[in-house]
């Protein structure tokens, strides 16, 4: 039985003080069921926060990426260790910001994951196409090319990995693939970690996810949860989400 998912991502936002409102909202909400799992990625200079409001609570906390490398001269970078030491249990990688402001490559995002599972945590890996992709018909190819490259990254620890596919066009822009649409390249998706020996990764979609179209998206057969962004910053929104 694949577990049930909602993770926030609140991207570069929050101060102490809105993060406690929102935290002790979450841990006061929030009790889960069995197989259903909630958790927020937060900003790295907040994981310690996270770490002491969440970890009485059934909400998980994660980070929103990790360096490749274990230490060494990388000045601003955060290891997966390092977010290890802060109780995180996710960290996502290969969200369609760092690849497109960023620059992160295919290769790049795979070495990132693998470093992830190294320290314990659960990579959620990102996959996506963008707009003139998807209208070239290019979607499956290009999913597929990144899903192959964590595949490759990860060999034997494929199957601890979350996957989540954020079609770059509906990323907080307020346009959503439908849930046909989705559950057409999550089902792509499942027949490739099939084929990896992992057809029990959860499969989660990001762009736009709010409450109002939560519960059609999950409706779908491979659609297993979501990684939500700005809907993310308003508890009450994200609770809603997480029940859905």
């Amino acid at each position: 039985m694949r577990e049930k998912l909602v993770i926030g991502n609140w991207k570069m936002n929050g101060t102490r003080e809105s993060n406690a409102r929102r935290l002790e909202r979450l841990a006061s909400e929030w009790r889960g069921a069995s197989g259903r799992l909630l958790g927020v990625c937060v900003p790295a200079p907040y994981l310690a926060q996270a770490q002491a409001m969440l970890s009485q609570s059934a909400v998980a906390w994660g980070v929103q990426d990790v360096s490749e490398h274990e230490s060494g001269a990388y000045t601003g970078d955060v290891s997966a260790a390092m977010a290890a030491d802060f109780g995180c249990t996710y960290a996502i990688v290969g969200h369609s910001e760092r690849r497109q402001l960023h620059g992160e490559s295919d290769a790049l995002v795979g070495a990132k994951a693998r470093a992830a599972t190294a320290a314990g945590l659960t990579p959620i890996a990102c996959v996506g196409e963008t707009l003139d992709e998807r209208e070239r018909g290019a979607t499956n190819d290009v999913v597929l090319r990144e899903m192959d490259a964590l595949i490759g990254a990860l060999r034997s620890d494929t199957a601890k990995m979350v996957v989540a596919y954020e079609p770059i066009w509906a990323i907080g822009t307020g346009r959503t693939a439908s849930p046909e649409e989705a559950q057409a390249v999550h089902s792509t998706l499942r027949a490739r970690l099939a084929q990896a020996g992992a057809a029990e990764v959860p499969l989660l979609y990001g762009g736009s996810v709010k409450a109002a179209n939560a519960a059609a998206l999950f409706a779908m057969p491979d659609i297993d949860g979501a990684l939500v962004g700005g809907a993310s910053l308003d508890a009450d929104e994200f609770l809603r989400i997480g029940r859905a």
